[in-house]
């Protein structure tokens, strides 16, 4: 016997009255009663993570394991360890063995939350366990059996990620055997009252403090907002007035400074630091340029004046194969590699240019940059700080740091390391 919808409502503390928000909701339940694969699409922060919850709960698999797991959050390079495990001596740092998600949930529920994110490799691996529940370890050889239920989700387009060849069709059908769409809260107008009086009453009782309350014109502002946070701004929304407004019953001119997008709070800030880091990364790709076509001249130079006076400066080999990389006209702005990066403030450390393209020698015989009045920044602290302002500008996400900076996230990762930054 199926349960009525007011008690899954109550069970997960859902608020909803709307019918698209209800039929999610069934679809759910009729679904855990069988063990296909449930694709459960939405806007980001409508509360899809609910789904494989009522499907768990209602389903023969209730009391075996039930694991979450966030795709975005987990680095490409060690997605498939802990998707599918792997051997002691694996990888640098895999100093024992270890069991991946999908045998830990053997018998029970696996969810797969922003499964669009998953590297190509990833999703070959996926399919195949979707297939026949084998799966190997990585650094194995030996196929392994597990008996899941998988429950996908994903906040974006996957037609489009499947036309730009990130996702693979037969992934696709796989997965979306049951699909389910929870709609936007701008799709609810009914549950969007309801929704706020539920946190009001949340945020009354943790903060300890007189329950805040709406007039009429609020109700019909709060109701004709857009909400692309969806629920989570919502509920983000009256924690702010739950904390802030002194007096608890709150109109709408008071209520309208919550009702902003993220951008809109401090356009002026955005612009000015994602414009302050493209103009970084146009003046060093600039110094490069111009000192591509002096350094293999330079490194003749330098190799000359070792040999007449003895000298032990070289110009690292590194540093000339990387100049030989980069033609002055042509060159792509859009990275640095790591090596690159690295060796250049070493290099540069051994030279100053002067304006005949003939390096200057230092009294003890080794080459030093003219002092000038400007203190010259190497180009790695350059870089540190352009990293450092970007995680700090997305509150530490790593994923969005590094599409702001314009690397990969793993590149980000051996930066951070690289530089000890937390």
């Amino acid at each position: 016997m199926n349960p009525d919808f007011d008690t899954i409502k109550r069970r997960f503390e859902m608020i909803g009255f709307n019918k698209a928000f209800e039929h999610a909701v069934n679809v759910a339940v009729q679904a855990a009663k069988t063990d296909l694969s449930v694709l459960v699409t939405g806007e980001s922060g409508v509360g899809k993570e609910n789904i494989p919850k009522i499907i768990h709960a209602y389903s023969d698999r209730k009391n075996k394991n039930y694991i979450a797991v966030n795709c975005g959050a987990i680095p490409e390079g060690t997605i498939d360890s802990e998707l599918f495990g792997h051997e002691k001596g694996a990888f640098t740092g895999a100093l024992d063995k270890r069991s991946g998600y999908f045998e830990d949930a053997d018998g029970g529920t696996i969810f797969l939350d922003e499964v669009a994110d998953l590297p190509l490799a990833t999703q070959v691996r996926l399919l195949r366990v979707l297939e026949s529940g084998e799966y190997i370890r990585v650094g194995s050889s030996k196929v392994q059996k597990t008996n899941v239920r998988v429950v996908a989700a994903t906040n974006v387009d996957i037609a489009d990620r499947i036309n730009k060849g990130k996702f693979r069709l037969d992934l696709y059908y796989r997965l979306c055997s049951v699909p389910i769409r929870m709609p936007a809260l701008r799709e609810r107008q009914e549950d969007i009252l309801p929704l706020f009086v539920k946190f009001a009453s949340d945020f009354s009782a943790k903060y300890h403090s007189p329950i805040i309350s709406l007039t009429d014109d609020a109700k019909e502002e709060l109701k004709r907002y857009g909400w692309p946070g969806n629920i989570r701004q919502l509920k983000n929304v009256t924690e702010q007035m739950s904390l802030i407004e002194e007096d608890r019953l709150v109109n709408a001119e008071r209520l309208k400074p919550y009702l902003t997008s993220p951008t809109s709070n401090l356009p002026v800030l955005a612009h000015t630091e994602t414009d302050a880091f493209e103009q970084f990364r146009w003046d060093t790709m600039k110094v490069i340029s111009d000192l591509s076509k002096e350094i293999v001249e330079l490194k003749k130079q330098l190799n000359k004046i070792q040999a007449s006076n003895n000298s032990h400066t070289v110009l690292p080999d590194a540093f000339s194969d990387m100049a030989m990389s980069y033609p002055d006209k042509g060159i792509r702005m859009s990275r640095i590699e790591d090596e690159e990066v690295r060796d250049l403030p070493e290099a540069v450390d051994y030279l100053e240019v002067s304006d005949g393209g003939k390096p200057k020698q230092h009294p003890h015989e080794h080459l030093a940059p003219e002092e000038d009045d400007e203190e010259i920044i190497p180009l790695s602290e350059m870089e540190k700080r352009a990293i450092e302002k970007a995680l700090r500008r997305h509150e530490g996400s790593r994923k969005l740091a590094a599409k702001d900076l314009d690397i990969s996230e793993r590149t980000l990762y051996r930066k951070i390391d690289l530089y000890g930054l937390e």
